[in-house]
This record gives structure tokens, sequence and C-alpha cells, in this order.
């Protein structure tokens, strides 16, 4: 067991960056010790960030030995907020870059959430000598599903919480991100809504983005065969906002892939059957 104490203020650290020649603050969390490093990147949902999305996989990660480190992409959480008029992916990738730089970390483990997977794909074609292992769930190419109608249920939720972010918005949203709506208490349903409305230029600016590049995050499938680095796939079968079909995209094109599909889960694997996902992901890390 670790002597750690792990909590998100504990480990909470910002850093600043250049972007297209300006100079943004963004935040992160970091455990700091560690013979190798996991990072974790987030989804795109109103309120999001590292520790939101990571929370119940960080201790057993850290307990192994390995340093954790949580990444909260511009526009989210306590980052700089930003508009995005090209790819979002290719944007969280570079920030991702200048974090590893300024941590002066060379190689890293990287486990993505939705958006976030998309952001490790989009890293992982830009400099495959600093990945070290990829974790994939709920996103990566950014392409259309062949069996469910595109915008799907739960992108249209968050379009409209983000244009209009009330409570019962951001419940309706909530009630289809996870397979079992009783596991979003109303306490954590209110500390969400408590990031959403804290940062309303987050919001303002993800419209703005949107509005300025429909396509925020690119169809890299046809690329996916340029990633040589392990990787494992992981999904919810009743996940509503990226349908499972997508992540067997990232199993046909990845070189070295493999895929494990949770039922009666959604969007949030790492959170509706944490345990089972983390032992997942350190033996996949460990061999």
């Amino acid at each position: 067991m670790t002597d750690i104490t792990i909590t998100e203020a504990s480990t909470s650290s910002f850093a600043t960056i250049n972007e297209d020649g300006k100079e943004y603050r963004i935040h992160y969390n970091d455990t700091k010790a560690g013979h190798e490093t996991v990072v974790m990147l987030h989804g795109s949902g109103p309120g999001a960030s590292g520790w939101a999305n990571f929370n119940r996989n960080i201790e057993p990660l850290v307990e192994a030995g390995y340093r954790v480190v949580l990444l909260d992409s511009l526009g989210w959480s306590k980052s700089d907020t930003i508009v995005c008029t090209g790819s979002r992916s290719d944007l969280n990738a570079r920030t991702l870059l200048a974090l590893l730089d300024h941590l002066a970390i060379e190689r890293a483990h990287v486990i993505g959430n939705s958006m976030g997977a998309h952001s490790t794909v989009a890293f992982g074609l830009s400099n495959p000598s600093r990945v070290g292992k990829l974790i994939l769930m709920g996103g990566g190419t950014g392409g259309p599903s062949q069996f469910v109608p595109m915008p799907t249920e739960g992108i249209k939720l968050i379009q409209r919480l983000y244009r209009d972010p009330t409570i019962e918005n951001l419940k309706q949203m909530m009630a289809v991100f996870v397979y079992d709506g009783s596991s979003m208490t109303e306490e954590l349903l209110q500390i969400r809504f408590d990031n959403i409305m804290a940062r309303r230029d987050h919001l303002e600016n993800f419209v703005k983005s949107s509005m300025a590049n429909p396509k925020q995050f690119p169809d890299y499938g046809h690329r996916l065969g340029e990633i040589a680095a392990p990787s494992l796939v992981i999904w919810g079968r009743d996940d509503r906002f990226v349908p499972m079909d997508t992540g067997l995209r990232l199993l046909w094109g990845l070189q070295n892939a493999q895929m494990h599909i949770f039922n009666r889960c959604g969007h949030w694997a790492q959170w509706e059957h944490a345990e089972e996902f983390n032992r997942m992901v350190l033996d996949f890390l460990m061999h």
C-alpha cells in the first residue's frame, strides 16, 4: 500500500505552455513518484476534468508503482479557455506534448476516454517515440458508426447542455452516460453542475469552436495502421455516445491491439466497472 495521500488538492499543479504563439495556463494532477508514467486524458462533456473522469482509477496505479498524471485540456476545468478552430484532437495532443516536456517525461503510457481517446490517437501519430502503451475507451477515430445515426443520442444531449446549461439538461445527459443511472447521485450531479457553472467561458468557447469548425475530432481511421504501440481498446456494449462498432474500427486498424467489451456498460467503463477496469489496465501495462 502507498503512504501517499491522493487527493485532488494534494496533486494539483499548473504549467504555462505556448500554443500558436500565445501562452496558456494548464492544470494537471500529478502523483509525481513512479518507475513509469501513466497519463490520463478526459472526455469532452461540460464540467469534465481529469480528476472527475479518473478518480476511481488512480490509487491502484500508484500502489503498483506508477506515476499518474491527469491533464485538464484547454477549455476544461481549471485550465485556460480557448476557441479551437482546427482539430481539437491535435490541440490536445500538442498540449500533452508540452506538458510532458515541462515535466521532463520522455515516455508515457496514455489512457484516453472519449475525446481523450481521440487525443491519444493524435498524440500517438505525432509522437510515436513518446508513447509506451495506449488504452482507448469510447473514442479514438472520430469516424461515424455504421449502424447508429449520427450524431448519437448522447452527443445531441452534450450539445444541448453546452448551449443550455441547466441541472435538468445535465441529469438527462448523465442518465444515458452510464448504463445504471442510479450511480449518478444528486450529490455527484450537483458537483458536476457547479463545475459547469463555474466556467461559463468554457461553455461559450466550446460552442464558438463548434460553430467555427463542426468537425473538431477528425477521422484518423485511415492512419491507425501507423500506430505500432501496444493498444487496449475498452468499450461499453451500451454506449449511447460512441457506438461499439467504432471501437471495432480501432481493433481492425491498429497494428497491435486487443479489445474488451463490458456489457451493462455505457460511455464510462472506468467508472462503471472500476475494479475490473483497474485490474485489466494493470495487467496490460505490466505484461
